[in-house]
């Protein structure tokens, strides 16, 4: 069963506003294993909320970030992963760029529209 990577701030973690609930529950109606992504260092991850999270949390701490496909590389080696045992979706373009250069099926996730059905769509048609 793959495993679906998780944007971290601007997607899952909502300025001023936390977890974004509504993709938490969209989240946890499929039940694969989830781990979110981010850069942030631990000062960052309190002030975003990303100390809360429901799901375990992988971070760098900016060194490398996620625009670097070194980032993934070490990721999909800290979970013991390949590229083709997950999915991911990221409102980076660059970071979602990278991803792909690691062979990770990555969707662009607009954090402006906030399309969960979108998202659904590319998890169901993923996983």
């Amino acid at each position: 069963m793959k495993t679906i990577l998780v944007d971290a701030y601007h997607t899952l973690f909502l300025a001023d506003q936390g977890i974004f609930e509504e993709m938490k529950k969209m989240l946890d109606s499929f039940g694969n294993r989830k781990i979110v992504l981010t850069n942030a260092n631990p000062e960052e991850m309190i002030k975003f909320g990303i100390d809360k999270s429901p799901y375990k949390v992988f971070s760098l701490s900016h060194s490398p970030d996620k625009i670097e496909p070194s980032y993934y590389k070490k990721m999909l080696e800290h979970f013991s992963l390949k590229a083709d045992e997950v999915v991911y979706f990221e409102h980076n373009v660059d970071a979602v760029t990278s991803a792909r250069k690691v062979g990770i099926e990555t969707w662009h996730y607009d954090k402006d529209k906030k399309d969960l059905e979108a998202l659904k769509k590319f998890l169901e048609n993923n996983l």
